[in-house]
């Protein structure tokens, strides 16, 4: 009886316990989570980029809820009500609004498996249906005026026109772009290193430039040694060049170069590039190494052919070609 009598003691003090760290954890409101899955994250190594991103989502989430909220509150219905906020009200396009969507969504799902929420909230927030990614790559005449259109009399305008080439030639991200240092370019071997904590997928990786890259590189590293910094792309007084600020004279270099309805910016350099190396006989999987994709799904996105770059390609490489009929 004694014996029975202290295990039911000893079951019910487990059960309080169990009880009262179920109240605190039910205490916890949503930024508090954020806070313990951003400690998470930091651990895992992300890259600055995406540590940065991770709290700009959630600021716009904060936004919407104009609160901090509890964990009851976390519920599918106040992200449904979110992903409507963000269509109607601030009339996001599907695609922004699924990246928001995923980085939430992420959050929800650490606080499930922490015990933070009793339901899986994460397995209800779905995202939109998007059509596929149809960024309309330039064609090589648009991309001869578009470097036409850059004044290389001044620093700045051949440091543009250098970072054009090299984007254009190597496909690497704009973030990869500016965080490319002296060092990592090998002018001998025609290749740039990127840096394992510089790039989006967190590997490192060698992409190849072409001979008339190098040379611009050469004359641009020249020109640019009294700086005395390591990294490669400057500002005319030697400071960090932004990413949103060489977005915009992208655009303004389009304007002058009188490129209409097409976005001109980094990313279309990068799937200009990708589509013109298959079109010139280049091959996916050497294609997917210098794109850094581990994916090759994510590859053919980058490849949309028009109907006429398929035709081109048809009359040069047609099963009948070497068949006499």
């Amino acid at each position: 009886m004694y014996r029975a009598t202290a295990s039911k003691r000893k079951g019910t003090r487990l059960n309080t316990s169990l009880s009262n760290q179920r109240k605190q954890i039910e205490a916890l409101t949503l930024v508090e989570i954020f806070e313990r899955f951003m400690v998470q994250k930091h651990t895992e190594g992300l890259a600055i980029r995406t540590v940065e991103e991770y709290h700009q989502h959630f600021g716009y989430l904060l936004e919407y809820l104009t609160q901090d909220i509890s964990c009851e509150e976390i519920t599918s219905d106040m992200f449904r009500g979110y992903i409507e906020w963000m269509l109607h009200d601030r009339g996001l396009s599907p695609v922004t609004v699924n990246v928001r969507i995923r980085t939430m969504r992420a959050l929800v799902r650490f606080a499930y498996g922490e015990g933070y929420l009793s339901t899986p909230v994460h397995e209800k927030v779905k995202t939109l249906k998007t059509e596929e990614d149809t960024i309309e790559s330039l064609t090589p005449a648009e991309v001869k005026v578009l470097l036409n259109a850059i004044d290389t009399s001044t620093f700045a305008g051949f440091r543009d026109y250098v970072m054009v080439c090299v984007l254009f030639d190597s496909m690497v991200r704009i973030s990869e772009l500016l965080t490319i240092r002296r060092s990592n370019v090998n002018l001998k071997e025609g290749t740039i290193k990127l840096e394992a904590h510089e790039t989006k997928t967190r590997r490192a990786r060698t992409v190849p430039i072409s001979s008339k890259t190098s040379k611009l590189l050469a004359d641009y590293i020249n020109e640019s040694e009294e700086f005395g910094e390591e990294l490669l792309f400057l500002t005319y007084d030697g400071r960090t060049v932004l990413a949103n600020s060489w977005r915009r004279r992208l655009t303004e270099y389009g304007e002058i170069a009188g490129i209409q309805n097409k976005r001109v910016s980094p990313h279309t350099f990068r799937h200009t590039g990708a589509l013109l190396y298959i079109l010139n006989g280049g091959d996916p999987f050497s294609l997917q190494r210098i794109l850094g994709h581990s994916d090759m799904s994510m590859v053919r996105k980058y490849i949309q052919m028009t109907n006429s770059d398929v035709k081109r390609q048809h009359n040069s490489f047609s099963p009948l070609k070497n068949i006499k009929v």
